[in-house]
């Protein structure tokens, strides 16, 4: 089990008269990201002098976005949705990670070289060894294909989970996702019929309420689960879960999208500063 980082001084011995500039980059959805708060939070608690800022990219300039990283530079970046795959051809350096992933979620700059990075998987993994699940021979049902499903399945792949169901609109992505990491497709419409086991349900969506696809909405509120121990929606911020009113009404535990993102947060802001900082320390910017 991961024990909890270290607290970082408040008092930094060696303070850097350089103002250092943090962003996460993603599209009209970056002004809705707690990111900043919580980076913010943990800049401030570091003795840091910067700041950390949302960037919104149309996805047509994805590319300059990225470049324009070195030239103004920048001392470290966040992708978010949809860039987290989209990023890769133009960075310079994969971790083996991100590499095994398929998705990059954190960009470290150094001496005029872009780095990818995944810490989504991390972020995930001691999420849910805070609420002790163990996943080893277990089943899990992910809804989603992108990057944030691919550190998912990764993650648990690595904990030995047993089975793996991958659902999603677009099911030549859910089958792309299965070719590249592992276990099995099924469409919405197999859904709404089929009785499943699942010990994991895992929302990677970027739709977590009724306003953002009542089409999910409705197959969600219809599913009907057995013997399912956790619902973790990665979303948070939202007044009207589906997933977690799935888990109201089957019994099972929930948990937001909040504990993944800070513990991420913890290990993006060790790439860029060398620095650790408890999670705890980025959830009092919210």
């Amino acid at each position: 089990m991961h024990s909890n980082l270290p607290f970082a001084s408040r008092e930094n011995p060696n303070p850097d008269p350089r103002k250092r500039v943090f962003c996460i980059l993603s599209d009209d959805r970056v002004f809705q990201t707690k990111s900043p708060d919580m980076f913010n939070s943990a800049i401030k608690h570091a003795g840091i002098n910067g700041i950390y800022i949302p960037i919104k990219i149309k996805p047509d300039d994805l590319g300059k976005a990225i470049q324009g990283l070195k030239y103004l530079n920048f001392a470290g970046a966040n992708i978010a949705v949809p860039y987290k795959e989209k990023v890769i051809p133009f960075l310079d350096m994969l971790s083996d990670e991100a590499e095994q992933i398929g998705a990059v979620n954190t960009l470290t700059i150094e001496d005029q070289a872009i780095s990818g990075h995944n810490t989504n998987a991390a972020g995930f993994l001691r999420a849910i060894e805070e609420v002790r699940f163990h996943s080893e021979n277990k089943s899990a049902l992910i809804f989603g294909y992108g990057g944030a499903a691919r550190a998912v399945l990764f993650t648990l792949k690595h904990l030995k989970t047993k089975n793996f169901m991958i659902t999603g609109r677009n099911p030549n992505k859910a089958k792309k996702l299965v070719s590249d990491l592992g276990g099995e497709t099924i469409g919405f419409d197999e859904l709404k019929t089929r009785k499943l086991t699942a010990d994991l349900v895992i929302n990677a969506t970027s739709a977590a309420s009724h306003e953002e696809s009542p089409e999910m909405a409705a197959i969600v509120e219809n599913l009907t689960l057995k013997n399912c121990q956790w619902i973790f929606d990665l979303n948070y911020g939202r007044e009207n879960y589906f997933f977690r009113d799935l888990a109201q009404k089957s019994g099972t535990r929930f948990m937001d999208g909040i504990p993944m993102l800070a513990h991420q947060a913890s290990k993006s802001f060790a790439l860029w500063t060398g620095i650790e900082i408890a999670p705890e320390i980025f959830l009092k910017g919210l």
